[in-house]
């Protein structure tokens, strides 16, 4: 063979190698982006797509046309703070250091930003950030919507520059918008459209007529939130990168009302989560699998390719889930409160199985005090004008004096069906043919404060207040080793 036909069989080799790769490249599948959409204090059992009988929520409701609706979502936290470090850290707030309101998490841990990044990700969050530190939580800031939930009104949303973030290379892109309604004050949307004497209260809410024009004013926020998820949606689709996009919307805690926000019951904890991924998730389905916010991250590092088990997460990936493998994924959803810094210490701490809700009050003896809801009437108006008229009307309406007594007096142990009764009007935790799921209830909720390293009753919750802003923590290191029974079926 001559030099020239060497070099020819050499360069033919080449040439097919070359395309080989070309083709094997073109034909990879590219890594999904992600785009997150944050409601803010929503009640889901107010949300048309979970019951609602009020809020009129088209975007949502065409959004969750074209995707799967999870009916068992629930965060650790009903309070805003812990619950998003929970999401962006997969760690439950004893673990990753912010157990209350307005604290931080621990410096040391990482998250989203630090996990996604070596996959190839830019990720940014656009609104509401509200957790800390920084070195924690280095999203890129992406401006254009308003990050003060009190502002009053909220600033009008800009969405070029969430578009050009999406749109700014070919790279993957994982983006939070953090919206901040429907938070209160309650003064955006149109409140016309919500005729105060037409509105259907759920059962755990007093009827007064102050009430029922605050829950005008919260149904209005809905609205508008969800026309800001509409005008999302659209951007995205703008930007040609919908088809491989995966998009979550979850609607956050509950609303702040009496027994829903700040609270362990499962119109505080349980949130909506709807997932739309076109040619990966079948649109128009539900699912009664069991996730948490802790399950989140380790589920976009799955999808990013990364290993969530390189981690050590309290949640699991539910990618199995999304795929439309398995129809199951916790066995448990976890829950816990300290009421500070919004009043006096009040440690409670719950767990369900989907099925039942069990709620453990460690200091049954004193009263709960809520001061955002119990102390503004009059200061503020617009953040809480209802309380005082249920206290005032308790003393002749029979079920106002027992939701007031049910929000203020509880029990040290509390036992709900929320099959049969979402709202938890009626404790069984007396009902001697529960008491085999109390009891199994019980023993898990006992394991889950030992796994998380959880004193209950803090001896001095000035001092560790304190102790969390200065990154120190009361609850000190958490735990390395996870039990296998917080693992999915």
């Amino acid at each position: 063979m001559s030099n020239q036909q060497t070099a020819l069989k050499y360069v033919i080799a080449g040439m097919m190698l070359f395309l080989t790769s070309s083709m094997l490249y073109a034909a990879a599948p590219k890594k999904p982006n992600v785009l997150i959409i944050m409601a803010d204090d929503c009640t889901h059992r107010d949300l048309n797509i979970y019951g609602g009988q009020n809020a009129k929520t088209p975007n949502i409701d065409s959004f969750a046309d074209e995707a799967l609706v999870f009916d068992c979502a629930y965060l650790a936290e009903a309070i805003c703070q812990p619950c998003r470090a929970e999401l962006y850290s997969g760690l439950f707030p004893m673990r990753n250091g912010c157990a209350w309101n307005h604290s931080k998490s621990r410096s040391t841990i990482t998250t989203m930003p630090q996990h996604l990044k070596p996959l190839g990700y830019r990720t940014g969050i656009a609104g509401k950030i509200h957790v800390g530190p920084r070195k924690a939580f280095p999203f890129e800031n992406v401006k254009g919507f308003d990050g003060n939930c009190v502002r009053n009104p909220t600033n009008p949303h800009d969405t070029t520059y969430i578009k050009e973030f999406m749109g700014r290379s070919d790279t993957p892109f994982c983006l939070v918008v953090a919206l901040v309604e429907p938070h209160v004050p309650w003064v955006m949307g149109d409140k016309s459209q919500y005729p105060a004497d037409k509105i259907k209260l759920p059962p755990n809410i007093a009827d007064t007529p102050v009430t029922r024009d605050a829950f005008a004013r919260y149904l209005a926020e809905i609205t508008y939130m969800d026309s800001q998820v509409g005008d999302i949606l659209k951007t995205l689709q703008s930007t040609g990168k919908a088809a491989n996009t995966l998009v979550l919307f979850t609607s956050e805690q509950g609303a702040q009302f009496p027994g829903c926000k700040w609270t362990n019951y499962d119109t505080g904890l349980h949130t909506a989560l709807i997932a739309r991924w076109p040619g990966v998730i079948d649109p128009k389905v539900r699912t009664a699998a069991m996730i948490q916010y802790a399950d989140v991250l380790p589920t976009l590092l799955d999808i990013a390719g990364g290993n969530p088990a390189d981690h050590d997460y309290d949640g699991t990936s539910f990618l199995p889930v999304l795929l439309g493998k398995t129809q199951t994924h916790r066995k448990y959803a976890y829950g816990t409160h300290n009421n500070v810094p919004e009043g006096p210490p009040y440690p409670i701490r719950t767990v369900t199985d989907g099925r039942y809700r069990y709620i453990r009050n460690l200091t049954p003896d004193e009263i709960y005090i809520e001061r955002h809801l119990m102390g503004w009437a009059g200061r503020d108006p617009l953040k809480n004008p209802y309380w005082a008229t249920w206290v005032a009307t308790a003393a002749d309406n029979q079920h106002t004096y027992d939701l007031v007594k049910r929000y203020m007096s509880r029990p040290a142990e509390e036992l709900y069906d929320i099959q049969n009764d979402p709202y938890e009007m009626n404790n069984l935790v007396g009902n001697p043919t529960l008491t085999s799921i109390k009891k199994t209830l019980s023993v898990e909720l006992d394991n889950w404060l030992k796994e998380q390293n959880d004193p209950g009753v803090p001896q001095d919750t000035t001092e560790a207040l304190k102790a969390s802003r200065n990154d120190k923590h009361l609850y000190g290191t958490p735990p390395k080793q996870k039990r296998q029974a917080a693992a999915p079926r």
